[in-house]
């Protein structure tokens, strides 16, 4: 059927999710966690901590320290260098390392490491209800990197952070899985080595997913990215590389499962993919039905064209190969590039601001974008 030309984000019902409650701290208890210190363990500083609290965590290693969150104004921060969360065979309410249940909580500087369940869903974090702020933390060797519910008033923010080697034995894990909640905002991480899963996966109302890498570095997911119900995806600036190890020739899937939001609309800006599936892949899979799709400034490192639908607005979306790449894998266009400065003015919203930096961080961009796919700055001399 045709895609509809709606405004971007127009609908007033989008408007109301970016509204939601922001449940401002207030001056706290602050306490402090550590092998030194009067409360030994996380699992007791969740037991003890009261609304508006801050809790320091010093840095080292805590095994089999899990925990649920449940009370609101929550800020958990490591103090001295990172700390280590080693499942060690636990889990919290047969879940994960940590269980979310809070109005909302902040962590960061933890590493989420090893966690397995009975149900094959162990995940770091299972988040469940609230607001949830993720932010320079890693998920590796679980069963299920971030795991999120279906409640659709919950709002997920993940920033700097890095997801891989999560896998489960029956291989059906996805390194972050996003369930339908009302926003999801990924920005500066990196995600790779999935197995067999997805490396990102979103059936959220509203999805940023905004100047990531995901890679799949040898790995073999599925789809690098999806949104399997639609939504409103925004997807601008990241580098997405499908292996030659992949179990699925797409890239980018929307809607593969149906449509189950009042508005589906995919938006694709300033993206860089790449291809190295030796029989070739295919960018991008939309299952009929959507309300509108937008794909311009990406750059595409394959032969394949973008378009895969037949309805749609495609533009200024420019296919290369490897050797026009600069050396190093920062995946910029070699200086003389004839791509160089070939991208054209969008709407605001779309506009690239930041950029990726290697490992797991996005940088504020001082020019304004002008090349096609993530990577704006110009080449170190």
């Amino acid at each position: 059927m045709p895609i509809s030309r709606r405004p971007l984000l127009a609908l007033p019902w989008l408007l109301g999710l970016w509204c939601l409650p922001t449940h401002a701290a207030v001056a706290g208890n602050t306490l402090q966690v550590g092998p030194t210190r009067t409360i030994k363990t996380i699992a007791a500083a969740a037991r003890l901590a009261g609304a508006d609290t801050t809790i320091e965590v010093d840095a080292g290693d805590y095994v089999g320290d899990v925990a649920v969150w449940t009370q609101p104004n929550l800020n958990l921060r490591a103090v001295g260098g990172r700390v280590r969360l080693r499942a060690n065979g636990m889990a919290a309410e047969d879940k994960g390392i940590w269980v979310v249940r809070s109005p909302k909580l902040t962590v960061e500087g933890f590493d989420f490491e090893g966690a397995q369940v009975p149900g094959r869903n162990g995940a770091g974090i299972r988040f469940e209800s609230g607001w949830l702020v993720v932010r320079n933390c890693s998920f590796t060797h679980n069963e299920m990197g971030l795991l999120t519910s279906n409640d659709n008033t919950a709002v997920l923010e993940v920033e700097n952070s890095e997801f891989a080697y999560n896998m489960r034995p029956d291989g059906h894990n996805h390194n972050l899985y996003i369930g339908q909640i009302a926003r999801a905002t990924v920005t500066g991480s990196y995600l790779h080595h999935a197995r067999t899963g997805h490396l990102l996966k979103s059936r959220a109302a509203i999805s940023h997913i905004l100047y990531n890498r995901l890679t799949d570095d040898g790995g073999s997911a599925s789809y690098e990215l999806e949104f399997p119900n639609g939504g409103v995806a925004v997807v601008v600036g990241n580098i997405i590389q499908q292996g030659p190890l992949t179990e699925n020739p797409v890239l980018i899937a929307f809607g593969a499962e149906g449509y189950t939001w009042p508005f589906n609309q995919l938006s694709l800006a300033y993206n860089t993919l790449v291809d190295d599936l030796p029989s070739g892949g295919s960018w991008l899979k939309v299952k009929p039905g959507a309300d509108a799709v937008l794909a311009v400034n990406n750059l595409l490192v394959g032969t394949a064209p973008l378009q895969a639908i037949p309805s749609g607005d495609f533009r200024n979306n420019f296919n290369t190969d490897r050797n026009s790449l600069a050396p190093g894998g920062s995946y910029r266009l070699r200086a003389g590039s004839p791509l160089l400065g070939k991208a054209i003015a969008l709407d605001p919203n779309l506009q690239a601001q930041r950029e990726y930096s290697h490992t797991a961080k996005s940088i504020a961009l001082n020019i304004a974008p002008h090349n096609p796919g993530a990577m704006q700055r110009p080449l170190a001399r």
